[in-house]
């Protein structure tokens, strides 16, 4: 029995390895994609001289908050601002953050 468990338990070990260095592939041909197209938006709007601010349309306290890296209080000034309940203000900063690159 183990003599025929131990070659299949390879086999299918062998085909996970294979599966994982197939979406490692396809997540980096995705993020080379995804910077090139960061590159060409970045100079049509050079181009266009249009200035992105992602913070432009939010309350100046959130965005103050956001530039100085306090999260917890930009989410309370969001609530403040908006009257979002706490889940709706927390997934609306950390996107915001995300889309920013605020970490």
């Amino acid at each position: 029995m183990n003599t025929v468990v131990f070659p299949a338990f390879l086999c299918v070990f062998a085909v996970l390895v294979l599966l994982a260095q197939l979406r490692a592939s396809a997540m980096a041909g995705r993020t080379v994609a995804l910077a090139r197209l960061e590159a060409k938006v970045d100079l049509l709007l050079k181009n266009a001289n249009i200035k992105y601010d992602p913070t432009a349309n939010l309350p100046p306290d959130v965005a103050d908050a956001l530039r100085r890296g306090a999260k917890i209080e930009a989410i309370k000034c969001y609530r403040n601002a908006t009257g979002a309940g706490l889940k709706e203000a927390k997934d609306f900063i950390e996107s915001l953050q995300r889309r920013v690159g605020i970490m």
